[in-house]
């Protein structure tokens, strides 16, 4: 701000997932690679606070893999992007999102690119380039956008997180898990051809997933925060959890009950949907859904609005329920991701 130096940030969504990091960082380097010298500082920004990084355990895992110590990155409570703002020197690309929070929405004006594989929800301003493409991993965009650019910008850590990124999100490229497209495909094995180095995708699929599924260490709260969605509407938050472990598992863990009413009073949510996520050992999901809360009017609405969903339709079988404030489901339809559930529970606030 002294130097009067412009700022250009890339950051991803504040779930923070593997995708929105690596997508962050990748997008980052590429522009600071092909960007006229005097224009800007370059930074990606994960969008979490550092003291949350460590529940993302799949990029904690991958980043360590390609030596890119925590010590190097920059998180969202360790750089002030209103006062960057407020000063003129804020330029900002989205990546794995397109939409700011509530809180974030004086920072729209900024925001100069987008690359997302979301449909999108609102038009920016002319000025702004968006990308926003049906594909199965937002760094399958990224990995495009650098091939475009000029030879000789990839380096092989970037497209290792590249590669393992689009592994991980693309269920390694199992078409039965629902997410890939022939664009994931051509850009693993466009990284392949040019790294042909790289480990074999079985392998970093299943190191990934094992990362990813390793919640060994973590409590109830780490686990319901480390991949963490919230809605809101005029009069509640409502927060919508991924988790990686069966649903009787989670519900039977010790405390269950109060670590849900601690999670959501701390953070004045008015209620909870977890979705648990499996895989069978021929990496196709099993998924199931269960919806808290204490005020009886909401938990029935959004368990009706998830029982009478079309658009997808999720097929839920009731399950047994520890306790009247949770109603539990089997979800049939596992290939309605978390992401596809979300504008049905947005309709349903």
């Amino acid at each position: 701000v002294r130097r009067h130096q412009e700022i250009h940030v890339v950051m991803g969504n504040e779930a923070c997932d593997l995708d929105s990091t690596v997508s962050a960082l990748a997008m980052a380097y590429f522009l600071a690679k092909t960007s006229p010298a005097a224009k800007a500082a370059f930074i990606p920004v994960l969008n979490i606070p550092r003291a949350d990084f460590a529940l993302r355990t799949e990029t904690t895992f991958l980043l360590r893999e390609q030596g890119i110590p925590a010590a190097s990155l920059v998180f969202r409570d360790e750089i002030d992007l209103g006062g960057l703002h407020h000063a003129g020197l804020l330029s900002l690309t989205l990546v794995d999102h397109h939409v700011l929070p509530g809180a974030d929405a004086a920072l729209e004006e900024a925001v100069v690119e987008v690359l997302d594989h979301r449909p999108l929800e609102r038009d920016r301003a002319a000025g702004c380039r968006v990308t926003a493409e049906p594909v199965g991993s937002c760094a399958t965009l990224v990995t495009e956008r650098i091939a475009q650019g000029p030879p000789g910008v990839l380096d092989r850590p970037t497209a290792a997180l590249l590669h393992g990124t689009i592994l991980l999100d693309c269920v390694n490229l199992s078409p039965s898990a629902g997410k890939v497209t022939p664009r994931d495909v051509a850009c693993v094995s466009l990284l392949e051809a040019r790294f042909p180095e790289l480990p074999a995708r079985d392998a970093v699929f299943e190191a990934l997933q094992a990362a990813k599924f390793d919640v060994s260490g973590l409590t109830t709260e780490q686990m319901l925060r480390k991949d963490l969605k919230v809605l809101s509407s005029d009069e509640l938050l409502l927060a919508v959890s991924a988790i990686y472990v069966d649903l009787e598992t989670f519900l039977r863990r010790p405390g269950m009950l109060q670590d849900l009413e601690a999670f959501c009073q701390a953070r004045g949510y008015a209620g909870l949907v977890a979705m648990a996520i499996s895989f069978n050992e021929r990496n196709e999901p099993s998924r199931q859904l269960a919806v808290y809360s204490r005020h009886e009017p909401l938990r029935s609405a959004v368990c009706r609005a998830l029982e009478e969903a079309t658009a997808p339709s999720l097929h839920l079988q009731p399950l047994a329920s520890p306790w009247a404030c949770v109603g539990a489901y089997a979800q049939g339809n596992a290939l309605a991701s978390r992401k596809k559930v979300l504008p049905v529970l947005r309709a349903a606030l």
